[in-house]
């Protein structure tokens, strides 16, 4: 069983990594659950009027779910499995937004059994899907807004052309009585450029009016997700520009009774985690008078574990060494995968000093899709054992320990 360490100073990583490594001898994650509080406190802070519905896609590991579902968070989940998942913590179905505009028809029906009605759509299709299996549900329409600076364009498969189809979507569903409630979008996935939520909102607020006047009453904007989860606080950037946005376009003086909501993954989970590996074998290449040219490091994790998002990406990663520097030179570095598939490169045509076999090497910001999405190529194992730490403070006071899928140890 995964162990916690409940300590009385600030998390320190370096130390917490040291710590770690007393009961966990291979890869592993150090899970820091303080930093998730602060995310959510930090949400409730700079965008007051915005409900977050946590995507569980990002990470589904149990001990976050039920973190979050404890101080408070409701539940983005894209399928019957994820909506199990999250109903098992006794989070009520009304903290549930089933946020897949293409569903299968047996996952709608579980839906419908468990009383989640709140659901995105995007097609005519869609629309007479549910009308078969759920006709009482409450349907949010997803319509095609997205940026181009995006590292993953969500508005390619997903989504409604807000002039044309979204118009015709909307009197569809009112000729087959169907209720919709709302409208979401989603900028994209490590997006940065901010602005486009203004635009996005204003052409929500647009709809709303169009819905108004054939007769439905919306109630629920859904800006959906795409912010940043890094170990750099941004928050403060992008709520600033969305509350602005929001204030202009649904006052709410207008609009006291609608219900804000998005779509959050990364930013919770991304800064929390941190990935421990280390080395497992070496090799140097040296030139004809025996000094060294290049060197390849191979890790006990790779990207058909852990780091399958930097090939899907393209992302990179930064190394980070634990011991401290032997010499001041460095060599040309390639760290490689545990697996025989010649893909299986975490990075290449780095600098770093000489390093030995067994010497650990991390990587921050390793909380989103990377659990979810290994694999068991090679019989590498993807399941990756996880040490979680917990700052002692007012927040985590407040916490039962009974909570929680793993021991506690008192490190003080």
């Amino acid at each position: 069983m995964s162990k916690i360490f409940y300590y009385f100073s600030h998390f320190h990583l370096e130390k917490s990594i040291e710590r770690s490594l007393k009961v966990e001898n291979d890869s592993h994650y150090i899970c820091n659950l303080s930093d998730l509080i602060r995310k959510y406190e930090d949400w409730k802070t700079y965008l007051p009027r915005v409900k977050p519905y946590y995507a569980v896609k990002c990470n589904d590991n149990i001990n976050v779910l039920k973190l979050l579902a404890f101080i408070g968070c409701s539940f983005d989940c894209a399928s019957a499995g994820e909506i199990e998942k999250i109903l098992s913590l006794n989070v009520g179905p009304e903290r549930i937004i089933f946020a897949n505009t293409t569903k299968f028809a047996k996952h709608i029906e579980f839906a419908e059994r468990h009383k989640v009605n709140l659901m995105t759509f995007d097609n005519e299709d869609e629309l007479y899907k549910i009308l078969k299996i759920y006709p009482n549900a409450k349907l949010i329409l997803r319509i095609r807004y997205g940026s181009d600076k995006a590292l993953y364009k969500l508005s390619e498969k997903f989504g409604s052309l807000p002039n044309t189809e979204a118009p015709e979507l909307l009197k569809l569903a009112k000729r087959l009585k169907l209720n919709v409630v709302g409208i979401s979008f989603h900028i994209g996935s490590r997006c940065e450029d901010y602005k486009v939520y203004c635009r996005a909102i204003a052409i929500s607020r647009a709809l709303f009016q169009f819905a108004a006047d054939i007769g439905f009453k919306f109630k629920i904007l859904d800006i959906g997700g795409g912010f940043p989860g890094d170990n750099f606080n941004r928050i403060k950037e992008f709520s600033i520009i969305i509350n602005d946005a929001l204030n202009r376009n649904f006052p709410l003086d207008e609009f006291p009774n609608l219900e804000i909501v998005s779509e959050p993954g990364r930013y919770f989970v991304e800064s929390a985690f941190t990935l421990v590996t280390q080395i497992h074998s070496r090799k140097i290449t040296r030139d004809a008078n025996g000094k060294i040219v290049s060197v390849m490091y191979y890790l006990n994790e790779g990207i058909y574990s852990n780091f399958l998002f930097i090939p899907l990406g393209p992302e990179k990663v930064t190394p980070k060494i634990l011991s401290h520097k032997r010499t001041n030179e460095k060599f040309k570095t390639t760290l490689w995968g545990p697996t025989l598939d010649s893909i299986d490169k975490i990075c290449q045509n780095i600098e770093l000093e000489l390093l030995e076999i067994d010497d650990v090497i991390y990587f921050i910001n390793m909380g989103a899709y990377t659990t979810t999405v290994g694999t068991n190529f090679n019989s590498f194992s993807a399941k990756t054992n996880i040490v979680y730490f917990l700052e002692k403070n007012i927040e985590s006071n407040k916490l039962n320990t009974e909570l929680f899928d793993f021991n506690f140890i008192n490190d003080t």
